[in-house]
């Protein structure tokens, strides 16, 4: 049953299979994921209350870091949010790391494709210098399908990245050059006027206390001046979430098939707001079968259209985890 759902998940082809499935896998976790279902049991008697999605109850974020949002007791990896010193990490518990990659692959080939098209070079030193970062594992084995000896990880080595940059576009090589924020500004305050327009720039946001915050639009201004390209692309995701969402430069973020995002009304979180309106942002993650597929986060977004949403910023007095977003 349960690798019928999985299948299923990533079979998704219209929004009536979307909330079906979402339906299933509601009452599949409210069954298994004690922690979950004592939540839920707060709003609703029965699972069979719940038939539409905006009566699914989505589980607060900062149940992750308290608590052991899991199914099953079975554990293959943890993965640990950065967060700043003295604030309790978040832990996520996963029970079938297939699932995972099954969902990031699928979902970069929906927008990127094959990562064998790709030079992948990774400038991400502050997840490299700690251990069980959900972001790594991905560009890892990214980097590892990419099956270019080119590609791999820079920590600080910033004078090294520009050389094989240099030398990947005298080959005319396709590169994705994926940074966090401040590492991305580094590396434009240090080698000015560099020409990366062979490449697409992703950032995953995160100034990790090193720079001042700013918004999207500011970063990506500096950085399209700074490396003669057209656009930032941008990546969200989290270590509570096993699917991501990408911006392909416009700063508006699309979801694969099994990721939604609902906005909440932040004066009442139990009803939810029109487009163009922003909100709290509770996230779907069916890939996330094993945990918790509905999560009410701690972000700021709106909904342009379907399945085109923009993402503001953070809840004032949240604390500001490590991933990837910039405060208003």
């Amino acid at each position: 049953m349960m690798k019928s759902l999985e299948n299923n998940i990533f079979a998704i082809n219209s929004n009536e299979d979307f909330i079906e499935i979402s339906l299933e896998v509601f009452r599949f976790q409210y069954e298994n994921c004690k922690v979950y279902r004592e939540f839920c049991d707060f709003f609703i008697s029965e699972p069979d209350e719940v038939t539409t999605l905006e009566k699914i109850p989505f589980l607060p974020i900062e149940f992750f870091k308290k608590k052991h949002v899991i199914s099953f007791n079975t554990i293959e990896k943890t993965f640990l949010s950065s967060g700043t010193t003295g604030q309790i990490p978040s832990q996520h518990f996963i029970s079938d790391l297939s699932l995972y990659e099954r969902s990031f692959l699928n979902t970069f080939k929906q927008f990127y494709g094959d990562p064998e098209d790709f030079v992948i070079l990774a400038l991400l030193p502050s997840y490299l210098e700690r251990e069980g970062s959900s972001l790594i594992y991905m560009v890892d084995n990214l980097i590892k399908k990419s099956k270019n000896k080119q590609s791999g990880f820079y920590l600080h080595n910033i004078d090294e990245l520009v050389k094989q940059l240099d030398q990947l576009k005298k080959k005319n090589k396709k590169v994705l050059l994926i940074g966090v924020s401040f590492a991305l500004l580094d590396l434009a305050e240090a080698f000015q006027d560099l020409d990366l327009s062979h490449c697409v720039i992703m950032e995953t946001g995160g100034m990790k206390g090193r720079r001042k915050e700013m918004t999207r639009h500011e970063l990506h201004t500096i950085l399209t001046k700074a490396f003669n390209v057209k656009s930032i692309h941008s990546e969200y995701g989290m270590t509570e979430l096993l699917s991501q969402a990408y911006s392909l430069g416009d700063g508006i973020f699309k979801c694969p098939k099994h990721l939604r995002f609902l906005i909440r009304d932040p004066e009442d979180a139990l009803n939810y707001q029109k487009s163009n309106k922003t909100g709290g942002i509770n996230v779907i993650d069916l890939a996330n079968l094993y945990s918790c597929s509905f999560i009410a986060t701690q972000d700021l977004g709106k909904v342009i259209d379907e399945n085109s949403y923009e993402i503001l910023g953070r809840f004032d007095q949240s604390d500001v985890r490590g991933c990837n977003l910039m405060a208003l």
